[in-house]
């Protein structure tokens, strides 16, 4: 399948997070798309055109973008939708994908209003890391639409899992996750239009956390669980798997980039999932979630951030 054969020309992106604006960047660099940016928040959206701003610049210096044209034609890409506008402003597009909180309401809600505003045969895909893609294609349908009709079906065909890796412009991987209703076709679309982004691409079946997250979650909650016993200490936990394992970071350390808050999430999908004891959230974790330690992104996690 060409890279063309994605037949996307215009993508919708929920959410101006490290994910979100991650996945426009590559869509308006690699695959050269325009992209329509929502968020309810207007300070995020700021940060990130500014990140967005500070990436193309690198990327230029680094001979990533050939030149300061090209990073302007690819920031011209990116057009920013207003509250007034919301998920109505994705009409047009051929893909909309949702980068928004771990968290199945959130996504069931902004599934419904997708399915109602955007045209029948647009993609409706999902960066979720771990929660289940037929879950949320079921919430994909216009209100009253009974799932079982041809048309229920068919809306529900459109939803795809689309997980792209943090941070997305450097992480060269997309895993595609179908869900019980995925048609072959939006599977298709969706492989291509990630291979169009830089992606390599691998397949999980619609099992909680898929590949990634079903190895990566219990490995870094027994990481916590040692710090928690009194096993090791954090650093010489990191250091044991960075230099011992020759891992890029500790898992410490890796737990702080991705967020704690979204490593409970993750977890507790894997332990109420399965319902397999082995997945049991960290005690630590909860409570450094309560704290409001998140991580880099609050300023303290595992580490301190704020010097």
């Amino acid at each position: 399948m060409s890279a063309l054969a994605h037949g996307v020309k215009t993508l919708g992106v929920i959410g101006a997070g490290q994910m979100g604006l991650g996945i426009a960047y590559v869509a308006a660099v690699k695959a050269k798309v325009p992209v329509l940016l929502y968020d309810r928040s207007k300070d995020q959206v700021q940060k990130g055109l500014a990140l967005m701003d500070k990436l193309l610049d690198k990327d230029v210096k680094k001979g990533k973008i050939e030149s300061a044209e090209a990073a302007k034609e690819a920031r011209d890409r990116i057009v920013v939708l207003g509250e007034e506008e919301g998920i109505r402003g994705f009409r047009d597009a051929d893909m909309c994908v949702e980068a928004a909180s771990e968290n199945f309401s959130l996504k069931a809600k902004l599934f419904a209003s997708m399915a109602a505003e955007l045209r029948p045969d647009a993609i409706l895909a999902s960066n979720t890391s771990s929660i289940s893609i037929t879950k949320i294609a079921a919430s994909a349908l216009p209100q009253g639409l009974n799932p079982a009709s041809e048309e229920g079906k068919a809306s529900a065909s459109r939803v795809v899992g689309l997980h792209f890796f943090n941070p997305v412009p450097v992480m060269p991987l997309v895993e595609l996750i179908s869900g019980l209703q995925t048609s072959s076709e939006t599977l298709d679309r969706a492989r291509a239009f990630a291979v169009a982004c830089g992606k390599e691409v691998t397949i999980s079946k619609d099992v909680p956390g898929f590949v990634s997250n079903a190895l990566l979650m219990p490995f870094l909650n027994e990481a916590i669980m040692c710090l928690e016993k009194g096993v090791a200490t954090r650093d010489d936990i990191d250091k044991t798997l960075r230099l011992g394992m020759n891992h890029p970071m500790g898992p410490l350390t890796l737990a702080d980039f991705i967020g704690l808050d979204t490593c409970l999430a993750i977890q507790r999908t894997l332990y109420e999932g399965t319902g397999d004891s082995k997945y049991r959230p960290s005690v630590l974790l909860e409570r450094m979630v309560d704290a409001g330690w998140l991580g880099k992104k609050s300023g303290k996690g595992f580490y301190d951030y704020t010097s």
